[in-house]
């Protein structure tokens, strides 16, 4: 048995896992930001509820692993970031600690349990806040040892005109310090940037979303705009890792017809044509991050036997 984590800037869950098909969410609790102590207390007391005693604990963190270091970048959650975590861990809790970002996590969910079920290579898409992803090849994720891989938010490939007729495009400052990310303009936020630079109109991405449904001439320009711009680099993903299915995760996932259109675009831009749904919705809709995390644990555990 080993129990899993989600950890996230506000709350942590937790699991027990003891198969791929016998994960049990337990309950959350919030998550002590600036206090490494109380951080590590809390993942204690989680542990001290189960009577049974765990093999290991398999976190999921919205953050990276150094793999040459080890040291998590974590800047939502102060008291870890920079932290050797699993070491660190490994040492309070005296079980062993694997750590993997929460895109590979939900990449690792679909790939075992959802979308991705029977497809060699699996690519997990997020489409929410901002844009991510994780890469599973057999089974296995590719950075099962921390790293960037499937990070195809990050990049300065955003095309510099995008729509029918083309209307330019800035090359948008990214959180990560480049320029002309898919990140600036493939989440939720980019969607209301590109409103802004299109139309000279602040709105949020529901109501954008909600124009566009209606048959709104502006919110259907920045869709369309949108796809053009987002269908390229997720169609050069596709190419260069051989991913046959590509599960979307994340707040604009929720959109049906958007997603479609998504698809859509991306498979008239691949080389291999797929003559069926390419980018589609995620199917592990409640805590893929736990999910994740529990499987990952579970091939560990399996792997050290």
């Amino acid at each position: 048995m080993i129990i899993s984590f989600d950890i996230g800037g506000s709350a942590i869950k937790g699991g027990i896992a003891r198969s791929e098909t016998d994960i049990v969410p337990l309950g959350r609790r919030p998550t002590p930001k600036d206090d490494f102590a109380a951080f590590v207390e809390t993942l204690r007391d989680i542990i001290a509820e189960i009577d049974e005693q765990p093999s290991r604990i398999a976190l999921s963190i919205a953050g990276v692993v150094d793999p040459d270091t080890q040291r998590l970048t974590c800047a939502n959650i102060p008291c870890i970031h920079g932290r050797a975590l699993a070491a660190d861990l490994e040492t309070e809790l005296a079980l062993p600690v694997l750590i993997a970002n929460d895109a590979d996590c939900f990449a690792m969910a679909e790939a075992g349990l959802g979308a991705g079920r029977g497809h060699r290579i699996v690519f997990g898409a997020i489409l929410g806040t901002g844009v991510g992803g994780g890469l599973v090849a057999d089974g296995r994720l590719v950075n099962e040892a921390g790293g960037f891989a499937g990070e195809w938010g990050h990049g300065p490939i955003i095309a510099s005109a995008a729509g029918n007729p083309p209307v330019a495009i800035p090359a948008y400052a990214c959180g990560c310090g480049q320029k002309g990310c898919v990140d600036t303009v493939g989440g939720a936020r980019g969607l209301e940037r590109l409103h802004k630079t299109v139309h000279d109109l602040d709105l949020a991405s529901e109501e954008i979303i909600d124009q566009w449904r209606r048959g709104e001439k502006k919110a259907t320009r920045t869709i369309d705009v949108y796809v053009d711009l987002v269908a390229s680099p997720l169609a050069l993903t596709i190419n260069i890792t051989g991913a046959t299915i590509v599960p979307v995760g994340g707040g604009l996932s929720n959109v049906a017809p958007l997603l479609a259109k998504l698809d859509q675009a991306v498979r008239t831009r691949t080389l291999r044509k797929f003559h069926r749904p390419l980018v589609v919705p995620s199917e592990c809709r409640i805590e893929p991050g736990l999910i994740g995390a529990a499987l990952l644990g579970l091939k560990a555990d399996a792997d050290a036997s």
